[in-house]
């Protein structure tokens, strides 16, 4: 099983949710882009980190 971070900052806020870009390095290519997260899970965070585990078939 494979596992890629993805470190992402506040891009803007909404009525309920914020909306968090990811903070890409030059010259490569993003894995998730742009992820929504609502408001009672994000709090006032200004960056999150999301893993992704792909599963081996």
């Amino acid at each position: 099983m494979s596992e890629v971070s993805v470190k992402l900052v506040f891009e803007k806020e909404n009525k309920n949710s914020i909306r968090f870009k990811e903070a890409s390095e030059p010259g490569k290519a993003e894995v998730l882009g742009s992820v929504y997260l609502q408001k009672w899970v994000a709090g006032k965070a200004k960056a999150i980190e999301i893993t992704v585990k792909v599963a081996d078939e």
